[in-house]
């Protein structure tokens, strides 16, 4: 994938992916916007140690999407010999054949020439195809990677990521340093859950880069990497995907190296950057982002639109930034574009993240904006349950969500457990007293419910949003969006939620 993207955009091709694990219908809903012409996909691919098949997406994607002109295949699960017959297809091998010899040149083209095309995450409808230029992603990931992340020739980079997250455009980019990047294709949790301490160890990792889910996991599993693993090359941690919690920030230096600097890192798919992310001449303070992005006028408004400290409101971007997105594809008049961003603060950009100023100069997140709770009118980060409730053992992840309730909404809290419990009573008191007394009594839900999945996009983000849609009758859109949609069955009709 590194190699098809570096060729591509040398020529002044636009370059878009997504995950090999979307369904037909996601895969169409993205390139199906923006009418490729050459299509490259392997033959399949291996995810916990069974093989997935593509080819019979490949056939319909083509069949479907009128402007693929070319497919390339990329042997994987099978040998080019056993894809020879394929009609119509290039195979991998031959066209690297084709090239063999050339030196690669890039063709100098303007700033603001298009390099990529991502998708926004189309849980709550059609994904926007979000179009980046050239130069502000180069500016805007080397400013993170050589200032932020004091990146050198000899580090050796890893972010554990999927193609279709913006995080591995992020991690390609690392080769503009010079430095290494380190690849991985499979679960990381398989076949054990030591599996990337292991590749840590091995390729002498100096960046590591995970997820907060990831690292829930890691000690609910009881793994104690920086007894069982060399992991003495390692000096810095990214973390982002979901908000970090006191307790991630706890077990990474009591259990994965004491000496690490630890950065959450925020930003988004819109901007394939961060607005707030680490800092190498900064301390590190427990549950929080270390400083804003040099370079970008990182805000928190109030709901009147004036910037606040120490207080929760909306993040904002007062000033333009390099990796801006240059357009919405087939949007004229950039409509859309400002619908999205620059409606709520007219001529700031508005994120949709929940977040603090902090008096060390650092920033919380507490989750999406659109996803916060109201119970009573106050406003409550749904990050700030989720920190409280997931320390409890028997607790392996949970979700929180507003639902309608006599004329105000009242919070709802659902919970997957370890394997072999059950919710009761008793649990239930337990995990409503560990909200009480961290937080307040605003934030105990009203209602606690077990489940035993909860739906997750493909990149690992909770989907509040299609969970409050189903629980109120609503159908969430875009299922195809979701990495397990069968999921969301478990939250449909409820008796629980009707008194």
């Amino acid at each position: 994938t590194v190699i098809a993207m570096l060729a591509a955009t040398s020529l002044g091709a636009i370059w878009s992916l997504t995950s090999p694990d979307f369904g037909l219908q996601g895969v169409l809903d993205r390139f199906g916007q923006i009418a490729p012409k050459v299509l490259l996909a392997a033959d399949g691919y291996i995810y916990n140690g069974k093989p997935f098949d593509s080819l019979e997406r490949v056939r319909e994607v083509r069949k479907q999407i009128a402007s693929i002109e070319h497919v390339v295949v990329i042997p994987y699960l099978r040998s080019a010999e056993e894809l020879a017959s394929l009609e119509d297809v290039v195979l991998w091998p031959d066209a690297l054949n084709r090239a063999s010899g050339r030196p690669m040149e890039f063709k100098q083209l303007p700033f603001d020439h298009p390099l990529y095309i991502l998708y926004s995450s189309g849980t709550t409808g059609p994904p926007k195809c979000i179009v980046h230029r050239a130069g502000g992603i180069l500016l805007q990931h080397l400013k993170e990677h050589v200032l932020h992340g004091d990146a050198k020739r000899e580090d050796r980079l890893f972010f554990y990521t999927t193609c279709g997250w913006m995080m591995w455009n992020w991690l390609v980019s690392g080769l503009a340093t010079g430095c290494t990047v380190v690849l991985y294709d499979g679960s990381p949790l398989a076949p054990n859950p030591n599996v990337l301490f292991e590749l840590a160890e091995r390729e002498r990792l100096t960046v590591f880069g995970t997820s907060p889910k990831f690292l829930a996991a890691a000690e609910k599993a009881g793994l104690e990497p920086a007894r069982t693993h060399d992991l003495s090359s390692l000096r810095l941690v990214l973390c982002t995907g979901a908000p970090l919690n006191d307790e991630n920030f706890d077990f990474v230096y009591a259990k994965i190296k004491s000496d690490v600097r630890l950065s959450s890192i925020s930003g988004g798919t819109e901007i394939c950057g961060c607005f707030a992310l680490g800092n190498p001449v900064l301390p590190v303070y427990r549950g929080e982002l270390q400083c804003r992005g040099l370079g970008m006028k990182v805000l928190v408004y109030d709901d009147a639109g004036r910037p606040v400290e120490r207080e929760k409101g909306e993040l904002v971007c007062a000033a333009p930034f390099p990796s801006m997105p240059l357009a919405f594809w087939n949007d004229p008049g950039d409509e859309r574009y400002r619908q999205t961003y620059f409606e709520r603060f007219p001529g700031v950009w508005c994120h949709g993240d929940f977040a603090e100023l902090t008096e060390h100069g650092g920033m919380i997140i507490y989750g999406r904006s659109d996803a916060v709770l109201n119970p009573g009118g106050i406003r409550i980060g749904t990050a700030e349950i989720y920190r409280q409730v997931e320390q409890l053992p028997e607790v392996l992840e949970s979700v929180v969500v507003a639902q309608q309730w006599q004329g105000d909404v009242r919070v709802v809290l659902f919970v997957r457990l370890r394997d072999g419990l059950t919710l009761d009573e008793t649990l239930v008191a337990r995990i409503k007293d560990q909200i009480r007394r961290n937080a307040t009594p605003r934030h105990v839900p009203a209602k606690i419910l077990q489940v035993d999945d909860i739906p997750r996009t493909r990149s690992g983000k909770l989907v509040e949003l299609a969970i409050r849609d189903v629980i109120h009758n609503r159908s969430p859109r875009n299922l195809e969006a979701l990495a397990n949609p069968e999921a969301l069955a478990m939250f449909k009709d409820r008796p629980e939620l009707a008194d």
